[in-house]
């Protein structure tokens, strides 16, 4: 611990973002980095805990809190300050494989568990995080990592996101050939087409997926299995099968007249705008001048805020089926338990800078989309409640509103139906692949990882499931492994 009073001394500096109207203006990211000196004196703020929460990934009241992939906070914040930050990356790379997609889209768990946080600001371990790998790519010791010895086993992946990603990482620096399946014309998954540009810019993910080629995997994309490739075609040439698919069936509106023009899903909106923005020659939904609502209030809901501020929506609604939570933690929500506080991001914001109001409507959901000659013109919506545990609509509560574009960010409710068909897998009760404590199916060399296993989770649970999965794979075909997760 290179400076024990570092968190008496020092207040919390976090990262600065552009203001809302100068970001508007580009899908670029805008966060700005602090200095050398700066980064330094945060990471001095670590205080080498006896019990470090931060790295922890418990569950606590159903909700887990610090970090699932146990990353070594204590010790790479401690080389951080000292000026040692090639120790500090290759700390940080031991144990999380994506620390440039982490250090950008992850919410943080780690921080939620730290204990400055307990009576004060915790430490800004995700900006840290942030650092340590752009240095590490600047500096040049990011660099590929080709295996030196190879087995003859090899595997398919099904699916390029996190948790695809993940497992094709480990299992090819392990020796075994490699292959990862992607429906889409980039590989990347989530991370590619899921995530906007401004959170997660594309060039980032394109500079990692150079270095997997370098390494020697091998992506086959704009090709759906299930459909162009089958699971007897697979299990004909590999000797295991990963299904890193994802759950992507979005959670749709159970509304009258739902399917008027004007109404779409966000994952299809937010695939859209970023095709776009990598090929101006891909249509995509254009919201310029347009009213919008958006149902959902977690993430993705809000990227798609954010996405319309840029394109010049004329309104922005986001809608919340869910009441507004308290601004500070509660007396039963003590830490280190994930707060339940309500959280202003980058898109409210913006609607706040630009409109003067915040976009979030709580307690309210779509009851009928009010079209003319086929397309979208006003919604009705509808407050809701909880009666005996159950969400019921306040009657009397209905209001109009005008609206000409309908994102639907609701989550998603399962795998495919595509793959789903194809493998005929046993599926648990959340629509998602079941499989034992190995990450294996009842098919023996079929395993599962990311949310098509877990459900609907974080990038950085994506990760961490891939590596176990990589793990249990490896020992699988080889009897033992040397991989650790």
């Amino acid at each position: 611990m290179g400076k024990p009073t570092g968190f008496l001394e020092y207040e919390r500096v976090s990262n600065t973002w552009m203001e809302p109207s100068k970001r508007m203006e580009s899908f670029e990211e805008f966060q700005i980095p602090l200095d050398e000196k700066q980064r330094r004196q945060q990471a001095s703020r670590c205080m080498n805990c006896g019990v470090p929460y931060c790295q922890s990934a418990i569950e606590l009241k159903g909700m887990v809190t610090g970090c699932p992939l146990h990353n070594l906070i204590p010790e790479w914040n401690d080389a951080i300050y000292r000026g040692y930050d090639k120790i500090a990356f290759d700390r940080l790379l031991k144990v999380n494989p994506f620390p440039e997609f982490t250090g950008r889209v992850c919410p943080a768990l780690c921080e939620k568990a730290c204990l400055n946080g307990l009576d004060g600001q915790s430490v800004s371990i995700h900006d840290n995080e942030k650092y340590i790998i752009e240095i590490a790519y600047q500096k040049g010791w990011m660099k590929a990592q080709i295996p030196t010895v190879r087995t003859d086993r090899k595997i398919a992946i099904i699916g390029s996101g996190p948790a695809g990603l993940s497992t094709a990482y480990l299992l090819n620096q392990r020796g075994h050939s490699v292959t990862v399946y992607e429906k889409e014309d980039q590989p990347g998954g989530l991370l590619m087409y899921g995530i906007p540009n401004m959170k997660l810019n594309k060039t980032f993910v394109e500079r990692r997926i150079v270095l997997l080629k370098q390494e020697g995997i091998k992506f086959v994309c704009n090709t759906e299995v299930g459909k162009d490739i089958t699971r007897k075609d697979l299990e004909k040439e590999y000797d295991a099968i990963i299904l890193c698919v994802g759950s992507k069936t979005p959670r749709d509106l159970n509304c009258k007249n739902r399917n008027c023009e004007g109404v779409y899903f966000a994952v299809d909106f937010l695939t859209k705008n970023t095709k776009h923005l990598l090929n101006d020659k891909e249509a995509y939904i254009n919201t310029k001048n347009k009213n919008v609502v958006v149902v959902g209030g977690g993430d993705t809901g809000n990227d798609c805020v954010g996405t319309c501020m840029r394109h010049g929506a004329k309104s922005v609604i986001q809608l919340e089926m869910m009441p507004k939570a308290p601004d500070e933690r509660l007396e039963s929500n003590p830490w280190p338990e994930w707060p339940k506080v309500c959280k202003t991001d980058y898109g409210q914001q913006e609607v706040i800078a630009k409109f003067g109001h915040d976009p979030r409507i709580y307690s309210t959901t779509v009851k009928e989309c009010i079209a003319k000659d086929g397309h979208l013109k006003q919604i009705k919506t509808v407050q809701v409640g909880f009666v005996d545990g159950k969400l019921t609509e306040v009657k009397g509560s209905e209001q109009i509103l005008d609206c000409d574009v309908l994102l639907i960010a609701a989550g998603f409710v399962g795998v495919e139906k595509t793959i789903k068909e194809d493998f005929q897998l046993e599926c648990t009760a959340r629509n998602v692949f079941k499989a034992d404590e190995k990450f294996q199916t009842k098919a023996d060399k079929i395993f599962v990882a990311g949310d098509c296993h877990r459900g609907q989770s974080l990038v950085v649970w994506a990760i961490a499931e891939g590596k176990k999965a990589a793990e249990m794979t490896d020992k699988f075909l080889m009897g033992y492994s040397s991989i650790q997760s």
